[in-house]
């Protein structure tokens, strides 16, 4: 089969990105298949000799670790823990996550210390490969064995259970099946464990909330310098200088795209009869810039995570171990969710503020940018939309990871809740994008009462390009049909910023 090989090599989150997006096949390179297949044989050849228990393997499952299962029932042992701990409920998962899960599944088995079957890890290479997606539900992870409940429903489909999505529509496993001409898995030993144990639900949503942020700094950033244009802002603020003697890059990265976002504008060097600007203006560089740091540092967290083995127990054929320790735990994880949320809440939060100022009457612009300002509530309650989102975020930004519950019996008594961080941090991004679609409404329909000097070219582009989807408002109109396509016209728009 051709197509990109999964290696047990280190990889990035771009590269794991870039086979996603461009829907690329992958298959098994001929060094990650021997792997895997020597780690099976040497569980098997462990197994035969043992004369102790081994957890996981021929015991029972948290609390019930001490109970020895007899080498006639592992096979039944594993599917049983599979149907078991597929308990999930609340909304599915995306489909895009889904598709990050079973790459970092493919991804944490290709090192062959998890002791699983060969045959095993091409299903899920085949599911990947065929956008079969495992109906996965968003509830029921507590973030510490694993990610049980969710990784249950994405390993279902393995022994001919549960459901998957195969393009857009919802079919039984047994109709897949019977549809591809698949036996299901009979699993071994140690294989229901290896599947469940691990945070490739955390690890998806981290990962791919990493590649979404990214670009939404971006537009935070081009969102932003429109609304300085419209308030008729200061330049001082972004000057290099500034940032230079604060030694933070992320401040001094943001401050410069501002500036190129700027550059050529006559509105911004005109005279300006303010002194200063309000801090949602003057500190963009200091707050933007503290998010983008924040991303540098949980990019760096789920770098490491991706490429991580994170079942229980782990084999080690080279040093003849078997070890059974915690890797499954995603306090690391839940700590850097919770961090993220934090950052793309902040985004959020100062692009209301610029939303308040940019209606407020304020700078020669009418209130609530309308002309007839009393016959027109104009965007006034655009703003109390963004508002209403901001403060959801702030809800939403209560840690997750400071939380924990005792569970099986006190076997497990401190988690990570690092599931909740993830699905609370997916949400605050889903906002973050409605609240910076809102501020480039307001600010375009601003920068429209800028008509003493023109704008920058790159700025008048974006505005261009934004007016073919959003007109300006005349007189009032349904404006939800508005921002709906200033959500759209962000997500799918390609940003253009000159980088002399």
């Amino acid at each position: 089969m051709l197509g990109t090989p999964i290696t047990p090599e280190f990889h990035s989150i771009e590269e794991f990105a870039q086979i996603i997006q461009s829907k690329v096949q992958i298959q098994l390179s001929a060094i990650t298949s021997q792997k895997i297949l020597d780690g099976r044989n040497f569980l098997d050849h462990k197994l035969k000799k043992a004369t102790q228990p081994i957890y996981g393997i021929n015991t029972g499952f948290g609390a019930l670790c001490d109970v020895k299962i007899e080498e006639e029932f592992l096979v039944e042992l594993q599917e049983n823990l599979v149907r078991s701990h597929a308990c999930g409920l609340g909304e599915t998962v995306p489909d895009e996550v889904v598709k990050w899960m079973l790459l970092l599944k493919i991804q944490s088995l290709s090192y062959g210390l998890s002791g699983v079957q060969l045959k095993t890890v091409q299903r899920l290479v085949d599911f990947f490969n065929a956008d079969f997606l495992p109906v996965i539900y968003q509830q029921g992870s507590l973030g510490a064995s694993g990610d049980l409940a969710p990784l249950a429903h994405l390993s279902l489909p393995l022994i001919g259970e549960g459901e998957i999505i195969a393009q857009g529509i919802k079919l039984s496993t047994a109709e897949l099946n019977k549809k591809m001409n698949w036996e299901s898995i009979k699993l071994q030993s140690k294989e229901g464990l290896a599947l469940l144990n691990g945070t490739q639900f955390m690890a998806a949503y981290g990962a791919f909330l990493i590649t979404k942020f990214e670009r939404i700094i971006e537009w935070a950033v081009a969102v932003a310098a429109i609304s300085i244009e419209a308030f008729d802002a200061r330049l001082d603020p972004f000057h290099p200088s500034l940032h230079t003697i604060r030694h933070h890059k992320g401040q001094q990265v943001i401050a410069l795209q501002i500036r190129k976002w700027l550059k050529g504008s006559e509105l911004i060097n005109q005279p300006k009869k303010a002194v200063q600007d309000p801090y949602s203006f003057r500190c963009i560089p200091q707050v933007i810039g503290a998010s983008w740091d924040v991303l540098q540092h949980v990019k760096q967290v789920f770098t490491n995570e991706i490429n991580a083995v994170t079942d229980n127990p782990t084999i080690f054929p080279d040093e003849d171990l078997i070890l059974s320790g915690g890797n499954f735990h995603g306090q690391p994880l839940a700590m850097a969710l919770d961090y993220l949320s934090i950052a793309m809440h902040e985004l959020g939060s100062i692009s209301e503020r610029r939303v308040y100022q940019l209606i407020s009457g304020k700078r020669d612009l009418p209130p609530f940018l309308v002309a007839n300002p009393g016959l027109n509530s104009g965007l006034m309650i655009p703003q109390y939309t963004a508002a209403s989102i901001v403060s959801q975020n702030k809800q939403l930004c209560t840690p997750a990871s400071i939380d924990t519950i005792d569970s099986s019996a006190g076997q497990e008594d401190h988690v990570s809740m690092g599931a909740n961080a993830a699905t609370k941090a997916y949400r605050i991004f889903e906002n973050l994008e409605k609240l910076l679609a809102i501020e480039l409404f307001t600010a375009t329909q601003a920068l429209h009462f800028r008509k003493n000097a023109a704008t920058s070219p790159q700025i008048q582009q974006l505005v261009n390009d934004y007016r073919q989807k959003v007109s300006f408002v005349e007189n009032d109109r349904v404006l939800h049909i508005d921002l709906l396509n200033s959500i759209k016209f962000l997500q799918e728009y390609s940003l253009k910023l000159d980088n002399e």
